[in-house]
């Protein structure tokens, strides 16, 4: 992570994966964001406050961004951008939801499968960034990748 930055959104062109550091300096994949989806640290943008998360490029990327006092202006001068934000903060929402629901009451195979359906990128994903997403260890990933083939 080069810089933190406080309140920006973020629409990828290409594959990314949003993470933060643990501990013991290790890298915990909590979501990855793939073509002309959109990255928002929300705690960030509606605190101001920088956040201890980063987003990493898996491919050739191109970002772009806006400060959150910028988004703010255009959410009160143009009413379709604040409804379009509304829109997908609430899908948003509900996907992660059903990420925590996932990874309470699913199987790692199922959540394997499920991220299977998700994109056609993920045979250019690093298996370290896979693991860490679906919560198990990169051992445990090559005997599910195993078992689906």
């Amino acid at each position: 992570m080069s810089e933190v930055v406080a309140g920006q959104c973020i629409l990828s062109k290409m594959d990314v994966h949003e993470f933060f550091y643990y501990k013991n300096g290790n890298d915990i994949t909590e979501h990855f964001a793939f073509e002309n989806e959109l990255i928002v640290r929300a705690e960030s943008l509606f605190t101001a406050k920088p956040t201890s998360k980063g987003i990493q490029a898996i491919d050739d990327t191109t970002f772009i961004s806006i400060d959150s006092d910028s988004l703010f202006k255009l959410h009160d001068q143009y009413n379709e951008i604040e409804r379009l934000f509304r829109l997908i903060f609430e899908r948003e929402y509900v996907n992660t939801v059903r990420r925590i629901e996932s990874l309470q009451f699913r199987s790692a195979k199922e959540r394997y499968l499920d991220l299977l359906e998700t994109t056609d990128y993920i045979q250019k994903i690093p298996l370290k960034y896979i693991s860490t997403y679906l919560g198990i260890t990169p051992v445990s990933l090559s005997r599910i990748r195993a078992e689906v083939r």
